[in-house]
């Protein structure tokens, strides 16, 4: 869902004249389209970008279950109610099928998770961000689940074949929970003035985090070449940010809501709207731990982590007495 964190272990593309042979078959498959598959030869650099990549894509689906889950028992109707919790389960199981793509490649959930809570794993830095009232649901079903649409499409077509039938699934979900949030504004924009204004400004929060979504700059990002060689990301961070405001202006225009940027404008030679850069120094700072919610974020899932130990032993005993009574049987 979440491109922003990838880095490759390079600052470019491996030249033919540096790979070795196995290196070099490996990017004819890339290059043929094939899927690699968790038992095929593959570069290490190849398998710890994979792990990176979607060790934070699903620590992003987990952590964002935390700013809507809070808003669970204050929905404002019982369908409302029953809408969201459908959707923070989704998240869960998307977080799980990411861990289990991941576990493929040699890595257990164990380690990726304590990898979180230690700060060695990132997540995306949407969630660092409060959602304060009923309309924030909405501005993040439509923007965040908009833009990690965005992201998740292309990588269906990714190359590592188990991230790639994740996605399959994954972008079903999400295009409904983008549908739900789109919704929410709607009902609020067309409401009450009271209502409408509470639209806008949960609109003007995110904005700009919903377009660090998709990572730095291309001019600034210097770890991604490598990653669209192997095919592990099929866009640049650019060409993803300027589809997701060409797709969501119009959208914001249909609401009757406006887009909080005083330099968008249309642009008829490029077909597409200029418009400005998110703050990169906050982004930084988010990704540092220095953002709104990212103590309390992490917190939660220690607590969590802390809390869950009896059910993880109690789990394991259980696997191990079963083990030992087919051992005896045989």
């Amino acid at each position: 869902m979440y491109a922003q964190m990838v880095k490759s272990t390079g600052k470019g593309v491996m030249s033919r004249a540096d790979m070795s042979p196995e290196d070099a078959a490996f990017q004819d498959r890339i290059d043929a389209g094939e899927k690699i598959e968790p038992k095929d030869w593959m570069p290490e650099g190849y398998r710890k970008t994979l792990i990176r990549q979607i060790g934070q894509h699903a620590h992003s689906e987990i952590v964002g279950q935390l700013p809507e889950g809070n808003w669970i028992t204050r929905a404002p109707t019982l369908e409302r109610k029953a809408i969201l919790l459908a959707k923070v389960q989704d998240e869960a199981g998307h977080g799980l099928y990411l861990y289990g793509a991941a576990e493929t490649l040699g890595i257990s959930r164990d380690e990726m998770t304590r990898m979180l809570l230690d700060g060695r794993m990132k997540y995306s830095s949407i969630f660092n961000y409060p959602t304060l009232t009923w309309a924030d649901m909405g501005a993040v079903g439509w923007l965040v689940d908009g833009a990690a649409i965005m992201n998740q499409v292309p990588l269906q077509r990714t190359s590592f074949g188990p991230y790639s039938r994740a996605m399959i699934r994954i972008c079903k979900e999400e295009s409904f929970h983008q549908r739900q949030g789109f919704d929410i504004m709607m009902k609020m924009a067309k409401g009450t003035p009271q209502q409408k204004a509470m639209a806008q400004d949960a609109l003007n929060r995110f904005w700009f985090p919903s377009l660090m979504m998709f990572g730095p700059s291309d001019k600034d990002s210097v770890h991604s070449a490598q990653s669209m060689a192997w095919r592990i990301k099929m866009n640049t961070n650019d060409e993803l940010r300027q589809k997701f405001v060409d797709q969501t202006v119009p959208q914001a225009d249909y609401l009757g809501l406006r887009v909080p940027d005083e330099n968008l404008k249309w642009n008829a030679d490029k077909g597409g709207y200029d418009f400005s850069e998110p703050d990169w120094e906050e982004f930084f700072e988010v990704l540092k731990g220095n953002g709104p919610c990212n103590v309390d974020r992490l917190a939660a899932r220690n607590a969590a982590w802390d809390n869950g130990a009896w059910v993880r032993d109690g789990l394991m005993a259980h696997a191990e007495k079963k083990r030992a009574r087919k051992t005896a049987a045989e």
